[in-house]
């Protein structure tokens, strides 16, 4: 499963419709073209040396094109690095102070994260399922 891109790679949760939708719209904004995109769900494979399928599932992680592996709000930053319409926000993060807030905040939404998907998971089922009227 060891990506064997050039490109940064990003290992994203693709069981958590949160995460697929934020990864999908990175796709969609030249993510394709820039990163190697690795849905660490389908497998209990170490995703990459040093990454364990646990610890992939646990946090987000990007793997830079140089081999630095990246975890949780670095980890956005990395790959809001690479995509031209994030790289605004790239720059405000890595601005004293402002990554270690991010990382703050990203702790405080681990946590909450299986709740809004579930969430998210049963509003998408209710969408998906047509009112039957007697």
């Amino acid at each position: 499963m060891h990506p064997t891109s050039d490109k940064p790679t990003v290992f994203f949760d693709g069981s958590c419709p949160l995460c697929r939708a934020e990864i999908d719209l990175y796709r969609r904004q030249d993510g394709d073209a820039r990163l190697c995109f690795v849905d660490v769900s389908t497998t209990d494979v170490a995703p990459a040396p040093g990454l364990t399928a646990r610890e992939a599932m646990a946090r987000f992680h990007v793997r830079e094109a140089d081999g630095t592996l990246r975890s949780g709000a670095a980890a956005f930053v990395a790959l809001w690095s690479e995509i031209p319409g994030w790289r605004w926000l790239a720059k405000l993060a890595r601005l004293p102070g402002v990554t270690p807030v991010l990382e703050g905040a990203y702790r405080l939404f681990l946590p909450v994260r299986p709740l809004l998907s579930g969430a998210v998971r049963r509003w998408q089922a209710r969408r998906a399922t047509p009112d039957v009227k007697a």
